[in-house]
């Protein structure tokens, strides 16, 4: 539902301005629900969020779809997403409050602040919104231009790393080269070179804001705008950091040292803090994102948490029973598979599974009995096979006696 304000200025004549806000999630109406951005419902469960954000992830990230913007930002607005639907306290707050409620500047200066200091907002709306500040001094809220000199997050940046099947389980410690900015050593992030330092902008006179003055269907109004010169700062730089070029920050090549942590899965994107870009007038460091790829295994096959092994055994062994090696991802581990074991039969291994991240119990594994029929046979081991097959009974065959009862009663 809009709302409706209306305004009488007095300046030798009456004016009627008449003014139609829409409600905070108008302005933002370019966010995406985030369940919506991993195409899972409200009710999706922890292993539905995960599952759907691993696929999204892989499907979208920057190395997979080199030169294609629009993936990069889905991979930007799919890790947004999961980072907030994974947590359950962000996840809480954003289900009562939606986006205001995990992200502080969502709809900044909006509607959420009520009417402290006026109707905040207005700065959002351009010469619109500096007219009504001309209007009344401010009366409509300031302005939610961000403060140039304010500390700013650096951003967030990303890199891949490839590891075998074995690290994934166990974990391990990689070394990954990355390109981020770091705060400039010579001039520790002012932008100015040594032994000088910022002036005052001579056009806003260190304010960081000039008056504009503009011709309206309500007469010439003056507004204030951000300075051109200095950027809103207040100040310039006349002798620009000749290593940084006055940005305050380079382009650095590092190689840093991340621990993959035991239990991650194919196409999962670990969060390390702090090894992003530099941040800016002092503000924190952005994070980096490792997407992990793990390369298969001629054993093993994961499935979440659990192992999946195929295991041979012999003719003889399925029909004797034996005790069998098993290959696990601890070492090898002695089974006895009993008698009558028949072909595709599955024994589970508790706890011998993979680690779950951040917790001390394990998946599972389940070995898969595959019997192998012997080829090759001479005529005496052909003989003698006969001569065993003869010997048995349909007692012996119980699923074969079962199949041909029921196709007598089928064909009856």
């Amino acid at each position: 539902m809009s709302r409706l304000f209306e305004y009488i200025w007095k300046n030798g004549r009456n004016v009627l301005i008449r003014i139609s806000l829409a409600p905070q999630e108008a302005f933002m109406a370019d966010k995406r629900d985030y369940y919506e951005v991993l195409g899972v419902s409200k009710t999706a469960s922890e292993d539905e969020i995960k599952k759907a954000y691993r696929q999204l992830a892989k499907k979208y990230h920057p190395d997979l779809n080199p030169g294609n913007k629009e993936a990069e930002e889905k991979f930007k607005e799919v890790n947004e997403a999961y980072e907030v639907l994974s947590d359950a306290d962000k996840k809480a707050r954003y289900d009562q409050f939606g986006h205001a409620g995990v992200d502080p500047s969502y709809g900044g200066g909006g509607y959420g602040g009520g009417f402290s200091g006026g109707f905040g907002g207005m700065g959002d709306m351009g010469d619109i919104g500096d007219i009504f500040n001309s209007f009344f001094g401010g009366g409509f809220g300031t302005s939610s231009r961000a403060n140039a000199n304010a500390p700013r997050r650096g951003q967030d940046i990303e890199t891949e790393v490839t590891i075998n099947f074995m690290d994934a389980c166990n974990g391990k410690d990689v070394e990954l080269n990355i390109n981020r900015l770091e705060t400039c050593p010579d001039c520790h992030g002012t932008g100015a070179a040594a032994g000088s330092s910022s002036e005052t902008c001579p056009d806003c006179h260190g304010t960081g804001q000039v008056k504009v003055t503009q011709r309206t269907p309500f007469g010439m109004i003056s507004s204030q705008k951000p300075c051109t010169k200095c950027g809103g700062k207040g100040k310039v730089i006349t002798n620009p950091c000749p290593k940084c070029r006055g940005n305050g920050r380079v382009n650095v090549s590092r190689k840093i040292s991340v621990n993959i942590v035991a239990g991650i899965d194919d196409g999962q994107t670990m969060q390390v803090r702090g090894q992003g870009n530099a941040g800016v007038n002092g503000g924190p460091n952005g994070d980096l994102h490792v997407l992990v790829n793990v390369r298969p295994d001629p054993i093993f096959e994961r499935d979440g948490y659990d192992i999946h092994t195929d295991v041979p055994i012999t003719y003889m062994q399925a029909v004797l029973g034996d005790e069998i090696i098993v290959p696990t991802i601890d070492g090898k581990v002695k089974y006895t598979i009993p008698e009558g074991t028949q072909n595709g039969a599955t024994f589970r291994f508790k706890g011998k599974g993979v680690k779950k991240i951040n917790r001390s119990d394990r998946g599972d594994q389940y070995v898969h009995v595959n019997i192998e029929v012997p080829k090759n046979l001479t005529k005496k081991q052909k003989d003698l096979l006969k001569e065993f097959e003869s010997s048995l009974s349909d007692a012996n065959y119980n699923k074969r006696k079962n199949f041909f009862d029921r196709i007598k009663e089928a064909f009856k």
